[in-house]
């Protein structure tokens, strides 16, 4: 599979020689009989930095599709967040169970809405959502009219073919689709699950580095877009659509993946989680949780997101005369957790692959008992390792709702609290 790299780039590609217009982005005449077609990601009077758009030169305009109905399929995906009251409870829950044997649930239909806040409408907030699959999306494509789409797998890889090209991606790998692109997603490794954040405020985008100068955490370069790739098909296929919160579906007669060329910065793009350049101290404490920051979308108070991508990836811990794990804290912003692989430092059990944590806005978390139990009684005169692992967090100036489907899920633990049940009480008042 070939790529492109740089992080926001505006790149060319096509997949037939010629199929590019040179000089003019609409002439009269497309070569090979194409159509000329502009996808907007922002305001045409975006400033030029943040302007985010691609010329698509395909078979058939995007317009050419049957009526759209609402979507009748069996579906937990939705952004009904609710307007009552929001627990301060930690949450924890298990992995999202795998379809039922004999079920078959593409990749659409194996979405479970987990929470979220703000919405589409108010282009601000995010949906989180979780998803088990056994099948291919077969004859039908979908796309999110209402936000951005960065998906993580856990388990099992996707092959996502959208409007511009394909992308394979695996566990410990992410995938951002841009609002309004359309895809496909197959399984080429059998069933797969993994966790997805829908922004609907602004696009995701590298943030700045500040004191730590030009080098670090994410680069730019080994963000990957994919090459022009076209499907010329024909039959009776469905394209489904989420806008403002629903799913609606429309008959389709070809593959809406017929874009021969495009040219642009709006696109679809993968990134290794394992590339990331951990920073960290060398001396005492630990700095702030944003060094783990890989992406952010801004809003419109400097210097805090409306949604932000933290990993916690493998690295060495060697501060002295420090509690080297996740210290107990409170939190002004909102913290849903995932775990992709191996095992989270602040937690000795209970926190599994696939599994999902919800912490809001000032309520206390933190290690469990055994860890720091572990952890206070550590040598530290050696480093410790923390190998075989990546957790991330999507983290929220706003609090994360729960949807009820989510705290009333089987798959929730309802004796989470009880993690912290062993801290004992070491405090001894001098006499």
């Amino acid at each position: 599979m070939k790529y492109m790299s740089g992080f926001g780039n505006s790149f060319e590609t096509e997949a037939l020689e010629g199929a590019l217009p040179v000089g003019r982005n609409s002439p009269q005449r497309v070569a090979h009989g194409l159509y000329a077609e502009q996808l907007s990601g922002t305001a045409f009077t975006a400033p030029r930095s943040e302007n985010r758009r691609s010329w698509l030169y395909r078979i058939r305009p995007a317009a050419m599709h049957g009526q759209f109905s609402p979507y009748t399929g069996a579906s937990a995906f939705h952004n009904d967040f609710g307007d009552g009251p929001v627990t301060p409870d930690q949450l924890r829950w298990n992995p999202l169970p795998m379809p039922e044997a004999g079920a078959t649930v593409d990749f659409v239909d194996g979405l479970f809405t987990m929470a979220g806040n703000g919405g589409p409408a108010a282009l601000h907030g995010v949906g989180i959502h979780l998803y088990a699959a056994n099948a291919d999306m077969r004859d039908r494509w979908f796309y999110d009219a209402d936000g951005e789409l960065l998906i993580v797998p856990q388990q099992g890889r996707l092959r996502i073919a959208t409007e511009l090209g394909v992308l394979e991606v695996e566990p410990q790998e992410i995938a951002i689709i841009p609002r309004g692109v359309r895809f496909a997603v197959s399984l080429p490794g059998g069933a797969a699950r993994g966790y997805v954040c829908e922004n609907f405020g602004a696009q995701l985008r590298l943030p700045d580095l500040g004191p730590i100068g030009s080098n670090g955490l994410a680069g730019a370069r080994d963000f990957l877009y994919p090459v022009a790739a076209y499907e010329d098909e024909e039959g009776n296929f469905e394209l489904v659509a989420k806008f403002q919160g629903h799913l609606w579906r429309g008959d389709i007669g070809h593959s809406p993946l017929d874009v021969v060329a495009w040219h642009g910065n709006y696109a679809p793009c993968k990134y290794d989680l394992r590339r990331f350049n951990t920073i960290g101290s060398i001396s005492h404490d630990h700095p702030d949780p944003s060094i783990f920051l890989v992406l952010t979308s801004p809003s419109d108070t400097p210097g805090v997101g409306n949604m932000d991508l933290a990993i916690f990836p493998p690295r060495w811990l060697v501060a002295q005369d420090t509690f080297r794990p996740p210290w107990f804290h409170r939190n002004v912003a909102s913290e849903f957790m995932g775990l992709v692989h191996g095992a989270y430092d602040a937690k000795a059990e209970g926190f599994a692959p696939g599994g999902a944590s919800l912490h809001n806005c000032m309520t206390g978390h933190g290690p469990d008992a055994a860890t720091f139990e572990k952890a206070s009684n550590a040598d530290l005169s050696k480093p410790d390792v923390i190998a075989d692992t990546m957790a991330f967090m999507f983290e929220t100036r706003a609090v994360i709702r729960p949807t009820r489907q989510a705290l009333e899920a089987a798959h929730r633990q309802r004796d989470y609290q009880a993690c912290w049940a062993g801290l004992r009480k070491h405090f001894t008042a001098p006499r």
